[in-house]
């Protein structure tokens, strides 16, 4: 791992993770009631399913989420309907709605921080901000870039380039930290970062690259 001056981080599945209870109150409606064991077996089926679509030049744009739903409604014996799933999706793409956060969370980020200069990088909807300050966290950060602001997705090269300006960087002396192979570490990657996965449900776990499950873990990898 080369010298290492700055660290950025994703926020959904890094950070922040889904109110589960707002986001799937279309299905409650139904009387369904999906564990999080059930919501992380489908996370670990659909990220290698996407990452194979974006790597082979596929369409991002909501394809993670458009899948996920697909197959919680089938494991769940419901029918895909269009407005059901439509419902689910607008749910998760509304940031406010990513505001479960865990304990020490603040602290790790605090410690941290005494070491590296710390940014965000977020696929959002322009108000990642606004929730990252209601869950305490926002001044943790020198930097946060919202692709919602700044009109580019990861993994486009722009948003990262666009971080990397914010924060007076250089990619060789930076790193990545976020929970998409294909979107978080490849974008990273390719934008000459250094790069972590943040793999909370276990997907790639059999993947021999660089990951970790939590905060304290990720503190005991900058130990090396």
């Amino acid at each position: 791992m080369g010298a290492t001056r700055v660290i950025f981080f994703d926020v959904g599945n890094t950070l922040l993770f889904p109110n589960r209870a707002r986001i799937l109150a279309p299905l409650e409606e139904r009387g369904q009631s999906p564990t999080l064991e059930q919501w992380r077996a489908v996370e670990c089926r659909t990220k290698p399913e996407f990452d194979e679509v974006v790597e082979h030049g596929g369409n991002v744009d909501h394809g993670f989420w458009w899948r996920f739903y697909s197959h919680l409604l089938t494991d769940l014996e419901v029918p895909v309907e269009d407005g059901l799933r439509d419902s689910l999706l607008k749910n998760t793409q509304n940031s406010a709605n990513w505001d479960e956060i865990r304990p020490k969370t603040r602290e790790s980020l605090q410690r941290i921080g005494q070491r590296y200069e710390l940014g965000v990088i977020s696929n959002a909807d322009g108000r990642i901000t606004d929730v990252l300050e209601r869950c305490g966290i926002a001044d943790c950060f020198r930097s946060i870039i919202d692709s919602g602001l700044v009109g580019y997705e990861k993994p486009h090269p722009a948003i990262f380039a666009a971080a990397l300006r914010e924060m007076t960087a250089r990619p060789e002396e930076s790193m990545y930290v976020g929970d998409v192979y294909s979107v978080d570490y490849l974008g990273a990657r390719n934008a000459g970062m250094q790069a972590v996965l943040f793999d909370v449900a276990g997907a790639y776990r059999e993947r021999d690259l660089p990951r970790v499950e939590s905060l304290e873990e990720f503190e005991e990898y900058l130990k090396g």
